[in-house]
């Protein structure tokens, strides 16, 4: 096992809660509208310090999807998902972007994201 190499981002940053590797800037939200099994996701065009899973096709309440899982590479947590695909013309948008679960990160404020009463199963987005 080698060295681990950290990126660090400059300014308001979502961490990971368990580690607190940085994971993405608030700047590069692109929705908030996404909601997984622990309830709100975010949807980023770019985020740093993870790996990804294998390919699968997966079935999400816009239709179906297929997405790497992501995890973070300091501690190994899973933090979402990647749309390598979309199935359906109206999701391509999605391709290449990543989905980062609130219950799994961190706030830039340093606060904690708790799961609310409201959450749905299942994951995908509301339309942004």
């Amino acid at each position: 096992m080698g060295r681990l190499f950290l990126i660090s981002l400059e300014g308001n940053s979502y961490k990971c809660k368990h580690c607190r590797a940085h994971l993405a800037l608030a700047d590069h939200i692109i929705s908030k509208s996404f909601h997984c099994s622990h309830g709100k996701a975010y949807l980023f065009d770019s985020v740093v310090n993870v790996t990804v899973g294998e390919k699968e096709d997966r079935m999400m309440m816009t239709g179906m999807h297929t997405v790497v899982d992501i995890f973070c590479v300091g501690c190994g947590s899973i933090v979402g998902w990647k749309y390598e695909a979309a199935h359906d013309k109206n999701q391509k948008y999605k391709e290449g972007k990543f989905i980062l679960e609130r219950f799994k990160m961190e706030n830039p404020d340093g606060t904690l994201y708790t799961i609310s009463q409201d959450s749905q199963l299942g994951s995908d987005a509301d339309e942004p």
